[in-house]
């Protein structure tokens, strides 16, 4: 008995059982995701329901934004079309119930990367893309400058978010009181901020100037200096589909390893002829090993720089510091800037 059970359990571990035909080893089962993005033809990409510099409709319903800038990076990498993307808007409450579903391939959500998500939700979060922290918006005339002032004031919330659980938290550990005041949209809080109904906003410091900068008088308000939480965000997929994991998690490390190079937009088409740096010509599909470990065209990465530029562009152009919402890069400049942004080896 002990032999048959060895022999069966060397059986599988070779990919054959007998009297059933081959077993696929993991690594070898065709990506789920993948197949199923292709024959639809377009990627399905979650985002928010609008925050300036993260995801945002214009005057002509096009998304603009880190966020819609990297789902439409993906798509490049996919299909060799930026174009090629639906966007999918979601609430806070509602985004990771879309992921596991299958509503959408993969969120790009300004989410929070937590152990709890990562374990109990279904969910496989990617390279970290941007680094953040809580904060408060208050009006610029409440003579507020930290946030134990806030003692005593309604807050208003996004349901859903890690910064109902970080405010509870805050409040409880200084002992002051505090009354929530929870929506399920953006547009929501908006309302009732500058209706009077909540005296600040807790956000992620980044979410609150982008919402900051659509008000009708931004001066008006302030985003306070202090920070009480980490938020690294990452974008979101299934469990379960190892080699679509890997194609978010690469594709958001190669736009980050193409600004550690140098390699933009504007010069990425003649450095894949002309260079002969090892990193730069596998980076690129000058080699195609890159290509083939994700099962897709050597020049998946070349098409997604070309169309939407390296990390630092996308940043620069959507929430930098000469964008509408005017963030400088600070722990988002990459680690030779004195940032936190650093590209795992793509080798």
């Amino acid at each position: 008995m002990r032999m048959r059970g060895f022999a069966f359990t060397l059986g599988l571990l070779c990919g054959v059982v007998a009297g059933s035909g081959p077993v696929l080893a993991q690594g070898n089962i065709a990506s789920l995701t993948l197949d199923s993005v292709r024959s639809r033809g377009v990627l399905s990409c979650g985002v928010s329901t609008g925050v300036a510099g993260f995801a945002l409709p214009n005057q002509r319903g096009e998304w603009e934004g880190l966020d819609a800038d990297l789902c439409r990076g993906l798509a490049a990498a996919i299909f060799n079309d930026p174009t090629k993307v639906r966007f999918v808007p979601l609430s806070a409450s509602a985004r990771f119930t879309a992921v596991t579903t299958g509503e959408i391939d993969v969120l790009f959500r300004n989410s929070t990367q937590t152990m709890s998500r990562a374990t109990t939700l279904g969910l496989r979060d990617g390279a970290t893309y941007f680094y953040d922290g809580m904060s408060f918006l208050v009006r610029a005339d409440s003579r507020i400058e930290r946030a134990l002032q806030l003692g005593g004031s309604t807050i208003c919330l996004l349901q859903g978010t890690t910064n109902e659980v970080v405010t509870a938290e805050y409040f409880r550990a200084h002992q002051l009181a505090w009354t929530p005041l929870v929506f399920e949209r953006l547009d929501q809080v908006m309302g009732a901020l500058i209706a009077g109904r909540c005296d600040s906003f807790a956000n992620d410091a980044s979410s609150l100037s982008g919402a900051r900068s659509a008000l009708p008088i931004p001066a008006d308000w302030t985003v306070l200096p202090e920070r009480f939480s980490k938020e690294p965000y990452s974008a979101f997929v299934r469990r379960g589909d190892d080699n679509w994991f890997d194609i978010v998690r690469w594709y958001t490390t190669a736009l980050i390893q193409a600004e550690e190079h140098g390699i933009t937009r504007e010069n990425v088409t003649d450095l894949r002829r002309t260079t002969t740096n090892a990193e730069i010509r596998r980076l690129l599909g000058v080699t195609p090993e890159l290509g083939q470990y994700i099962k897709l065209d050597p020049a998946w990465a070349f098409n997604a720089i070309r169309s939407v530029g390296n990390y630092g562009e996308i940043y620069d152009r959507t929430i930098g510091p000469n964008s509408r919402v005017g963030l400088a890069r600070g722990p988002n400049n990459l680690w030779t800037n004195g940032g936190l942004i650093y590209a795992i080896p793509m080798r």
